[in-house]
């Protein structure tokens, strides 16, 4: 109380909280940020390249490309792909998880299945280490956000709707994923499309996720006392979605000046103008404003998610087989997530209502004692 007076005396002087800010991003610009992205989508689509571009780096120097014979026999694989970035001081460990041969075989029936079981491996992984003595240093390789490439071509029954279909593939493998990792779609190589091509597939594509209830990443609502430059770029953002984008390693002259871009006979297709395609609105969201709250989503959402599946499991243990440990089941089961059975859950609610209910008692009692007995309050010790 005599802090609170002493503060309302003086006025407009401080306190020093407002330095918090401050102290919060020198904390983490010394501790440097961690954000794992992985891309998936058929092959030839330009993952890698459009993956260079956004962070200008070479992450795939090394890479070579396999022949029509090698994708045929190809399976899907996860690699890993390490960087450290830094600019003006700031640093991000970025990893980006490729999945080459995604949808590239003959039979593509649960293709999607090691992807959603390294989701769950990183999950598990965390939930370990939290779990663990150390946990001040956690690595954290869960993936906070998936890049899924659509073909600008699409698939249409006639010429038509060539360009406004989804595959089933990239149906089932988005509606696998939807619940565990933040998904933003794009419509690869938009420079093969002509402006009214790209909204119409842009519009057909909203259309079709919504209808199947795939829940893609959706960018935080803007407060009503938002900044009108914000509340805008949210818009544009919205309405972009799938984002149409073009990658380039290469820079091109145009009009006099350097930039980066595909030539063509008809002229140059510039990666960062956006009149040509939705790069820069792509780069703004995964760079400069809505990188934290990928994370935050990935920790407040999909992995509390998980983690009160492994809880429930946990709990239901002593119901199981002797001899059955969680580790076996869960390589047995693929990483798939048990729920508690409802006979046990419905122990675990009655028995939190009924610590509760005491808990109201007792205070209840107290309030009434007090009321009964109000000069005991005063009374010196």
């Amino acid at each position: 109380m005599l802090a609170c007076t002493q503060a309302q005396d003086r006025g407009q002087e401080y306190v020093g909280f407002a330095t918090l800010p401050n102290q919060l991003h020198r904390k983490s610009v010394k501790k440097g940020f961690d954000f794992t992205l992985m891309v998936a989508g058929e092959s030839g689509l330009g993952k890698s390249t459009l993956i260079d571009s956004l962070f200008l780096t070479d992450l795939y120097k090394e890479r070579t490309l396999p022949d029509a014979q090698e994708r045929v026999t190809k399976t899907l694989k996860i690699t890993r792909h390490g960087v450290e970035i830094e600019e003006r001081g700031v640093r991000v460990k970025l990893t980006v998880v490729d999945t080459p041969g995604f949808g590239d075989a003959i039979d593509n029936s649960d293709c999607w299945k090691p992807i959603v079981a390294y989701i769950d491996e990183q999950f598990e992984q965390f939930f370990q280490d939290e779990s663990g003595l150390n946990r001040k240093n956690i690595q954290d390789n869960r993936v906070h956000c998936l890049l899924y490439f659509l073909s600008p071509l699409g698939h249409g029954e006639d010429q038509r709707t060539l360009f406004h279909r989804l595959r089933p593939l990239d149906i089932k493998f988005m509606k696998a994923v939807h619940e565990k990792v933040n998904i933003i779609p794009v419509i690869a190589k938009a420079d093969a499309l002509t402006p009214s091509e790209v909204q119409r597939a842009k519009q057909k594509i909203r259309e079709e996720i919504q209808e199947h209830g795939i829940e893609v990443y959706r960018f935080p609502e803007t407060d009503s006392d938002e900044e009108e430059e914000f509340k805008r770029l949210y818009n544009e953002l919205m309405d972009s979605i799938p984002f149409a984008v073009i990658g380039s390693r290469s820079m091109v002259e145009t009009k006099g000046k350097q930039v980066r871009g595909r030539f063509y006979p008809w002229g140059v297709a510039e990666v960062e103008n956006a009149h040509h395609c939705d790069f820069d609105k792509l780069r703004t969201v995964l760079i400069q404003t809505h990188l934290h709250d990928l994370k935050e989503v990935t920790q407040d959402v999909h992995y509390e998610n998980y983690r009160a599946h492994c809880l429930q499991r946990q709990g239901a243990e002593p119901e199981r087989a002797p001899g059955s440990s969680r580790t076996n089941r869960e390589s047995e089961s693929g990483l798939s997530m048990d729920t508690l059975p409802v006979s046990e859950t419905a122990k675990l609610i009655e028995e939190k209502e009924r610590e509760l209910r005491q808990m109201q008692e007792m205070l209840q009692k107290m309030q009434q004692q007090m009321q009964q007995n109000p000069g005991e309050q005063s009374d010196p010790l």
